[in-house]
């Protein structure tokens, strides 16, 4: 098993509210099918709980606990506790991101409370959940962060502002924490999900829009080039697995800086297309599916030694 004996913290481990899974709870169990003790944490305990339950069925030791990303303090507890219960932490992912619920809106409608709540969420939690982990990483000298940024931050027709900025900061906050850090031992990935076939991504938008879930998905499935179906959560999780457990990267100096430009920009590696480290996806999916992930290079990603390889879905 893949991540035997490594404790992992799983920030935004729960559930919205819709049809079908997040990608935090495939996450949760996924880790726990290859091994990892596993801190569920999110904001509703109760939705961390039914994750816990869901990787506990899968044989692991999984515990929920409750924090808020908008709060230092509780993100804080949440290492801390991790910490005291199994003495390490080798993976921090953190899956906790907003745009439409969030109030995020195009420019011309944007408010600044709206702005805000949506940073904070997105983006701030993220960097202050980092912080607290890489104090036991860096003693460690060893560690996993595994971000979630998304191809909106790529993609120029995203119409609001919020979502996109924030995880376009997100690529940039990772590259940092990669470089910054490579010396102790600690990688830092993150993984851009495409369209989506989630609750957060589609029953919210029905909910907004007033229209049926199926509609919105058909919707989105229509944008989707590779069969015309949207990718799912355990796509998300597998490639979380992936970056988890080390892939093809582990140990590997300057690996980014040997990827090129092929297709529709998409950076590739030139001696191999070997992207699939996790295992084939559970779901169908226009994201990953067989030919699983392929790596992309970060921006000025050959000048980062050790690499800080960006993955596109």
């Amino acid at each position: 098993m893949r991540l035997e004996g490594k404790v992992a913290v799983i920030i935004g481990a729960g559930q919205s509210p819709g049809e079908g899974i997040g990608n935090g709870r495939a996450t949760t169990p996924r880790f726990a099918q290859e091994g990892a003790r596993i801190l569920a944490v999110d904001r509703i305990i109760g939705s961390a709980e039914e994750s816990a339950a869901m990787a506990a069925a899968e044989g692991a030791e999984c515990v929920p606990f409750e924090a808020d990303v908008t709060n230092e303090s509780t993100l804080a507890a949440a290492i801390r506790a991790a910490e005291a219960r199994w003495g390490r932490i080798d993976i921090l992912h953190n899956n906790v991101g907003v745009s439409i619920g969030g109030g995020d809106k195009p420019l011309d409608e944007l408010t600044e409370e709206a702005f805000d709540r949506v940073c904070g969420i997105n983006l701030r939690g993220t960097i202050m959940a980092c912080k607290h982990v890489l104090l036991i990483m860096r003693r460690q000298r060893s560690g996993a962060i595994i971000n979630i940024s998304s191809v909106a931050a790529r993609e120029n027709t995203y119409p609001l502002v919020t979502y996109k900025a924030t995880k376009a900061a997100m690529i940039a906050f990772t590259e940092q924490l990669a470089l910054q850090n490579a010396p102790y031992g600690i990688r830092a990935n993150c993984i851009l999900p495409g369209l989506m076939d989630t609750p957060i991504a589609v029953d919210t938008r029905a909910r907004a829009s007033n229209r049926s879930r199926a509609e919105v998905a058909a919707e989105r499935d229509a944008k989707v080039p590779l069969r015309g179906r949207m990718g799912t959560a355990w796509d998300v999780a597998n490639a979380a697995l992936f970056l988890a457990s080390g892939g093809q990267f582990h140990h590997r100096s300057g690996a980014a800086g040997r990827w090129r430009r092929a297709g529709a920009g998409r950076l590739t590696n030139p001696s191999t297309q070997r992207g699939a480290g996790a295992s084939g996806s559970k779901g169908s999916s226009g994201a990953m599916n067989s030919a699983a992930l392929k790596p992309i290079a970060a921006r000025k990603a050959s000048r980062i030694s050790g690499g800080c390889p960006v993955w596109k879905m």
